[in-house]
């Protein structure tokens, strides 16, 4: 029974490190944007410009030079490669209109992926040793899923700076759940 409460505990102090270091990386990355809204987006769209420009490359050499898979499948490679490349150029020919697009995107994906990280955490709530803490982050993440979802257009010219506050706030209270997160919380498991 020692080990176990023993594992319990390692997996609580787990935990509480990744909600410490995922509340910081949140509250840091809000304020990065919260400073430098404009110039963040056109920087974060020319990452992801070069990402997809060495994707493309990477789906090109397997295609061409893997001796695996059939012809499909080096096609599909191949393809999928020229795909990467040609929307690499496309972002870089014109940055401003690819980093709307991107907004756009992005204020999709962060909107869901927020109700669903809220939804996770409710489920949670009754293994979690902060309740009250792990309430208000869900709700903090359904709510703001739901405003971005639904107003996408709004979100998308103001996408840094309720990208920004949001983070700040959910990395803030990550770290506080990460301090208030009692080491037995789940010792009866």
């Amino acid at each position: 029974m020692s080990e176990a409460l023993a594992d319990a505990k390692g997996l609580v102090k787990s935990l509480r490190v990744f909600l410490a270091v995922s509340g910081v990386i949140a509250l840091l990355a809000g304020l990065v944007l919260l400073i430098w809204p404009a110039k963040t987006a056109v920087v974060v769209t020319g990452i992801v410009a070069v990402y997809l420009i060495i994707a493309g490359l990477v789906y090109l050499a397997l295609g061409i030079f893997s001796g695996r898979g059939g012809g499909w499948g080096r096609v599909g490679h191949i393809l999928l490669g020229l795909l990467y490349i040609v929307a690499a150029i496309i972002a870089f020919s014109n940055l401003p209109a690819a980093t709307v697009a991107l907004a756009i995107v992005t204020v999709v994906f962060i909107g869901i992926s927020w109700i669903v990280d809220g939804v996770v955490s409710l489920t949670l709530m009754g293994q979690d040793g902060s309740k009250i803490w792990t309430l208000l982050y869900a709700l903090l993440s359904i709510v703001a899923g739901i405003v971005v979802l639904f107003s996408p257009l709004y979100a998308a010219a103001l996408l840094w700076w309720i990208l920004g506050i949001s983070l700040v706030v959910l990395g803030i209270v990550q770290i506080v759940r990460a301090i208030t997160t009692r080491s037995g919380a789940t010792a009866t498991v």
